[in-house]
């Protein structure tokens, strides 16, 4: 069995109802996370929360200090387990997300979070590129609504796009309830 990660990438307060970039279905994918958080921490897995700030305070949405870029309450970290602090959309760039998986023998990472189109998708391909066996528990993961020459793109068809694209090259990717399935208890 190889050794494996949860990443929660940008389960923050901002993407939740009252927060400034709410996400469609947040509540159900952070329900999600936290059954695999709840797994992961059972089995001994590490568990990684990698928290996304803009550099400034004129951001759009996780305003360095704020509250909103905080790690929402329903995936809170616990002393001991990582959190990766970013200030791009890929998790890996000028982190030690990297490091903090090597140092753990990590061939495996199971990804889950927000947004499903950008922080999701970037930091699954760089995974999978730097040779980490990638599975991505989309029903774990939200989006909203994008626009695109005037057309509006439903939240629910983004992330179907982009989860088809993710599985056609770089994870496999499951519901929770197959990825529970296919874990081990501790």
């Amino acid at each position: 069995m190889p050794k494996r990660a949860l990443v929660l990438i940008d389960v923050q307060n901002d993407y939740f109802p009252g927060g400034k970039w709410t996400l469609s279905g947040i509540e159900a994918a952070a329900d999600n996370a936290a059954k695999l958080l709840a797994k992961a921490r059972a089995a001994g897995d590490l568990v990684v929360h990698v928290r996304h700030e803009f550099p400034s305070d004129d951001a759009p949405f996780f305003t360095p200090g704020s509250a909103g870029a905080q790690i929402h309450p329903k995936v809170k970290s616990l002393d001991g387990e990582p959190v990766v602090l970013k200030h791009h959309v890929n998790s890996f760039r000028e982190t030690d997300l990297k490091a903090v998986l090597d140092r753990h023998g990590v061939e495996e990472v199971a990804i889950c979070g927000a947004m499903s189109h950008m922080c999701v998708d970037a930091g699954t391909r760089a995974a999978s590129d730097l040779g980490y066996r990638c599975v991505v528990v989309h029903d774990a993961c939200a989006t909203r609504d994008q626009e695109f020459e005037g057309n509006v793109v439903p939240a629910a068809q983004v992330h179907a796009a982009f989860m088809a694209a993710l599985q056609f090259g770089y994870a496999k990717v499951v519901t929770t309830a197959e990825y529970l399935a296919s874990t081990p208890n501790a």
